[in-house]
């Protein structure tokens, strides 16, 4: 394939399907496609195109003479210009008939809507997946009581699986937003120079039902189900925002759960799937990174950064069109898809295969199990009669010291002991001012697992469920 500017993007992240969708292949293959469909249009409204003339287009499609190509563009200083002449070499009969009637955007736009389509298609499939696969996690994990964390400090305990649903809903929230940009991406169609499809008006000799016509009849052969009724030359690259910023949105999800597996797997709580030969360090050889998370939240990052550069081009058309949008998009269009790909691949191998250390997790939950005990001891302390705010602040001094002998002395946690001599406290049942089973105090954790899977998940895997088969490469 020919992937001029984008090699790094495919030799080490994007798959050969998202590949294959924005390769250069495909998009001249994609304009003869929109050529043909144009030319079988114009005859069908009686344009004195032959039989002949289309048969011959189509039997040189696939054949794209290149060296020809770059010869052309090298003299006009014009790609479409040049594949006009190019497919026209291979096509003497059909020659003077290719693109009759159109300008650039013709085959530029609606071969890249064509592409953005089907590429969002393939990206949803694979939300899909990591939902799938997160949803697996968490329905095995809902009941491992752990530690939460806020400002990464600890907090009342959650269970493993309802921090996975965490992250499960965000990438819920994304497939919504993807599945509603593909059902909202129209065709350009067939508008001319300036939207005003006058070009077409004087090949019908002033018959505007037949330009309608023309306009629908193209729309149709490219599969789409709906074209832009207004447009400049182009459409509106509000479209490239918004898609983008639905690639965007994935980002986002997948970072912030890249970046808990980092974390965790720092606490050594949870950790990504490692390799047998894979080396951490070139130094430290006992080091096992969390490098495809990293590899997420640095990718992640580049695909967030794009959507105000698509923003910035749209906001700056002059008027029906200006050509300053044309080098930027060849790169951040093709990038975003090419990179989101990647990150997913990395998001559904390492769902799928996250090891979950029980014995650590319960560890840390033991050393604090005390001070995550007091907000039910606080609640049965003022059920008593007590007063919330001086109880508070008892608690509160009582824990101060507890960590600072814990962490400048070395001490046990001896919280709970020093509520059960506060005279504060004496109303507390006993039972609760010793250790307790961490599992009662992850309140409604295990049934919001499976509120959210029985919400969520039938409807997804039935939808998505050719998708669901995938098993990304991982090259590196």
């Amino acid at each position: 394939m020919n992937h001029t500017g984008i090699d790094v993007i495919i030799a080490r992240y994007a798959s050969k399907e998202m590949a294959q969708i924005f390769s250069q292949e495909k998009r001249i293959t994609l304009w003869r496609e929109l050529w043909i469909a144009l030319a079988e249009a114009e005859q069908e409204l009686g344009l004195p195109i032959t039989n002949v003339q289309i048969d011959q287009l189509k039997k040189f499609k696939d054949k794209i003479n290149w060296e020809k190509a770059s010869e052309f563009e090298a003299k006009f200083r014009h790609d479409v210009m040049a594949h006009v002449h190019a497919y026209g070499e291979l096509c003497p009969k059909a020659a003077g008939i290719i693109h009759l009637g159109a300008t650039s955007a013709f085959v530029t736009d609606n071969a890249d809507l064509m592409m953005m389509r089907e590429g969002l298609d393939l990206v949803s499939g694979k939300v899909a997946t990591v939902i799938d696969r997160l949803a697996t996690l968490a329905q095995k994990t809902k009941s491992i009581p752990t530690l939460s964390f806020t400002h990464f400090q600890t907090a009342q305990p959650t269970t493993v699986g309802k921090r996975v649903c965490l992250w499960l809903q965000n990438f819920i929230m994304d497939l919504s937003q993807l599945e509603f940009e593909l059902d909202q991406i129209c065709f350009l169609g067939v508008k001319g120079t300036t939207g005003t499809q006058d070009s077409f008006i004087k090949l019908f000799e002033g018959d505007k039902k037949k330009v309608k016509q023309l306009d629908q009849k193209v729309t149709k052969k490219m599969g789409f189900k709906k074209a832009f009724i207004a447009t400049g030359q182009t459409y509106p690259r509000k479209v490239d925002s918004r898609v983008l910023s639905a690639l965007a949105s994935v980002a986002e999800s997948a970072s912030k759960f890249a970046n808990d597996i980092r974390l965790l797997q720092a606490l050594h709580e949870m950790e990504e799937p490692i390799e047998s030969d894979q080396i951490g360090s070139s130094a430290m050889p006992y080091k096992r990174n969390p490098m495809r998370s990293e590899r997420i939240t640095s990718l992640s990052r580049y695909v967030m950064n794009l959507v105000d550069n698509a923003r910035e081009t749209s906001s700056n058309q002059w008027f029906e069109r200006t050509l300053d949008d044309s080098a930027n998009r060849r790169i951040i269009i093709p990038h975003a898809f090419l990179i989101i790909d990647g990150v997913l691949d990395l998001a559904i191998n390492i769902a799928a295969n996250v090891t979950v250390h029980e014995a650590v997790i319960a560890q840390h939950l033991e050393l604090e199990l005390p001070f995550v005990q007091t907000e039910e001891i606080l609640m049965s302390a003022v059920k008593e009669g007590g007063d919330r705010q001086a109880l508070h602040e008892s608690i509160r001094s009582h824990a101060f010291e507890v960590v600072k002998n814990i962490r400048e002395k070395g001490l046990k946690n001896d919280l709970l002991s020093r509520l059960r001599e506060d005279k504060a406290f004496e109303n507390v049942p006993p039972k609760l001012l010793v250790k307790t089973d961490p599992g009662r105090l992850t309140g409604m954790a295990q049934d919001q697992v499976d509120e959210m899977i029985e919400t969520y998940l039938p409807d997804i895997r039935k939808k998505y469920k050719k998708h669901l088969q995938i098993k990304p490469e991982i090259r590196v």
